[in-house]
């Protein structure tokens, strides 16, 4: 059975798919890509249709990830096709929970809670800061982050 991700942002633009493009690239290294499918969507409905911040998608390029999805907005059934839905930032997780319907079956996660030391645990927006550099830690952090959550999801431990 394929289990599905889900990673939410702000905009779906800059953080969830830097999140969605690394977990990808971590399950195929893995060599279960058969077993999962990722995707990422957005709180809020400004960006959608739009391509990534060229910021993040100089980022997965420069980190040889491929991406060509487009933002979208989270809606009610996500909650029923995901197993997992990872927010980045307290914020997410509030609106998450606020969105979710009762007795949804998607597990609501917070990235950064996988591998991470808990003072690096927030993956901060990077969209109004100057420069690739905030890009970069957020992929770095999810490059931590996925593959932490991806050994304790196979080692059957979430």
């Amino acid at each position: 059975m394929v289990k599905k991700i889900l990673m939410i942002c702000l905009g779906n633009i800059c953080r969830s798919p830097i999140a969605e493009a690394v977990m990808v690239d971590t399950i195929k290294k893995a060599g279960v890509s058969d077993e999962w499918e990722v995707d990422s969507a957005a709180i809020g409905g400004w960006h959608v249709g739009n391509p990534p911040d060229h910021r993040a998608l100089s980022t997965m390029k420069k980190h040889n990830l491929p991406y060509t999805n487009r933002a979208r907005q989270i809606k009610s059934k996500d909650f029923e096709e995901f197993d997992y839905i990872f927010g980045m930032d307290e914020e997410n997780m509030d609106d998450l929970a606020s969105r979710a319907p009762k007795g949804s079956k998607a597990k609501l996660l917070m990235l950064g809670d996988f591998g991470l030391p808990k003072a690096e645990r927030i993956i901060e927006d990077p969209y109004y800061q100057r420069g690739d550099a905030g890009f970069e830690k957020a992929y770095q952090q999810c490059v931590v982050a996925c593959d932490a959550f991806l050994k304790k999801a196979l080692a059957n431990e979430i």
